[in-house]
C-alpha cells in the first residue's frame, strides 16, 4: 500500500550486511548490527548479476517495524522483507546485501536507480503496473483501522469519524469509494505523523495495510489498537529497476520460496511476534 506520487529522492543512506554462507543461523553484519536473518535453500541456486559487483542492492522505506528491524539503513539487523532479501542474496550466491532509505513516492513511480530489487509493502495496482515492473507476489494484504484502544469506533459509525491515510496509499481510494466517509479525510505525508494524529486524538483512526498498524499497535504501549479490518484482495511484491535482467532468476526464487515454505517460516518468525497479533485474527468488518 505504497504511495504514487513523484518526490524526491530521499537521501540514500546504504548499509552493507554480509549474509551467512550457512543454512541456518545469524549472519554476522558488516558496518550493522548483527543480522538475526536464517536463510533456507541452496546457496548458488540462480544466477543473477547485482547492479553492484558482489552485493545485492534492496530499497526501501523506514521505519516498517516487523518489516525491517531498525529505523535506519545502517541499523537494520532483521525483518521479513529484509530476511526475504537476504534468503535472495544467499540462493544468489552473494554475501551481502546493501540497503538503500528511499522515498515511497520516488520508488512506485519508477524514479530510482541503480538497485536490485525494492521491498517496502508496495501493493500491486493496475496503475503501478503501468510505470513499474513488478515481482511475483510474496504477501497478501488486507486493509486496517487503527485508532485509541478506548476508542468507540466500529464498523458501523466508521463513516461519521475522522480518518487518516497516507498520501497516494491505495487507501486513499478505498476509503473515498469503499468506506465512504460523512466526515473529513486528512491525508499525511509522512507515517509516523499519521500516527502521531491518532495518538493526539487529531483523527479517529489510520486507514492501512492491517499488517503495518498491527505493529504500530503492538509497539504503542496499549494505547492503539487494530479494531477491524477490511478485504482488500492486495498482495505486496517487490519492484525492479526498468528492464531488469534478474527479474526471472528473483522471481523463480520468490516461487520457491512460497512452494519450499521459506515465505511461511519468514511471516512466523518476523510478523507473528514483531506486529503482536495475526492479521488473519483482527475482525473483518465488511463481512459482518
Amino acid at each position: 500500500m505504497r504511495s504514487t506520487r513523484s518526490l524526491a529522492l530521499a537521501a540514500a543512506l546504504p548499509a552493507l550486511l554480509a549474509l551467512s554462507a550457512c543454512s541456518s543461523g545469524a549472519p554476522e553484519a558488516s558496518g550493522a548490527e548483527s543480522s538475526d536473518c536464517e536463510v533456507y535453500g541452496e546457496k548458488g541456486s540462480i544466477d543473477i548479476a547485482p547492479a553492484a559487483k558482489g552485493e545485492l542492492t534492496v530499497q526501501t522505506n523506514l521505519p516498517s517495524p516487523g518489516w525491517w528491524k531498525g529505523t535506519t539503513p545502517e541499523s537494520i539487523a532483521g525483518g521479513f522483507e529484509y530476511c526475504l532479501a537476504v534468503n535472495v542474496a544467499h540462493r544468489a550466491g552473494i554475501d551481502k546485501v546493501r540497503v538503500e532509505n528511499v522515498s515511497f513516492d520516488a520508488l512506485v513511480a519508477g524514479q530510482t536507480k541503480d538497485y536490485d530489487m525494492a521491498m517496502a509493502q508496495i501493493s500491486v495496482t493496475p496503475e503501478r503496473q503501468e510505470v513499474v515492473q513488478f515481482s511475483e507476489p510474496y504477501f497478501d494484504s488486507d486493509i486496517g483501522v487503527l485508532a485509541k484502544a478506548d476508542s468507540d469506533i466500529s464498523a458501523d459509525n466508521i463513516q461519521s469519524k475522522t480518518l487518516g491515510v497516507l498520501v497516494g496509499t491505495t487507501a486513499v481510494a478505498y476509503v473515498k469509494d469503499t468506506i465512504k466517509p460523512s466526515g473529513d479525510v486528512k491525508t499525511f505525508r509522512d507515517q509516523n505523523a499519521m500516527i502521531t494524529a491518532v495518538r493526539s486524538g487529531a483523527i479517529d483512526a489510520a486507514i492501512q495495510d492491517t499488517s503495518i498498524v498491527l505493529a504500530f499497535a503492538g509497539g504503542s504501549n496499549g494505547d492503539l489498537e487494530v479494531k477491524g479490518q477490511y478485504s482488500s484482495g492486495e498482495h505486496y511484491a517487490a519492484i525492479y529497476p526498468h528492464g531488469s535482467k534478474n527479474a526471472a532468476a528473483i522471481d523463480s526464487a520468490l516461487a520457491d520460496m512460497r512452494e519450499d515454505g521459506t515465505l511461511d517460516k519468514l511471516s512466523g518468525t518476523w510478523l507473528g511476534p514483531e506486529l503482536g497479533g495475526d492479521p488473519n485474527a483482527v475482525a473483518r468488518w465488511d463481512e459482518n
